[in-house]
């Protein structure tokens, strides 16, 4: 454990044994806890401030960005000026996210499609 880990959980037990906890909100209702699993154990308090701050890591700022420009092309005609410069910037971003190793499904529709599928042959 580390040393800061060990630091915080003498405050927490040091508070408990004062009864400074005994009127929390929520106290006796089961946590809702984000799953970090895959991220590496190292990296989740860093991770976590950032989370809390509002901030992405540069994958998924890329994906929300990538979710907002496909939104914005389903509004507009293909006749439109803007269409071919958002389809650009669409289609950089979703190679961008390819090389990064993650899946651009969500931008076509067929992660819903793979899923029920995968749903239907259980």
């Amino acid at each position: 454990m580390w040393l800061l880990d060990q630091w915080a959980e003498r405050h927490i037990v040091d508070a408990q044994n004062r009864g400074e906890l005994d009127n929390l909100r929520g106290r006796g209702e089961p946590l809702v806890l984000d799953d970090d699993s895959h991220i590496p154990a190292d990296l989740r308090a860093g991770y976590r401030l950032l989370k809390n701050a509002g901030c992405l890591p540069p994958e998924l700022e890329l994906r929300r960005e990538a979710v907002g420009l496909a939104d914005l092309i389903k509004g507009i005609q293909k006749d439109d000026p803007r269409y071919v410069e958002i389809s650009r910037q669409l289609k950089l971003i979703e190679l961008n996210l390819r090389q990064a190793g993650m899946s651009t499904d969500f931008l076509h529709g067929e992660y819903s499609e793979k899923s029920m599928q995968r749903i239907n042959e259980e």
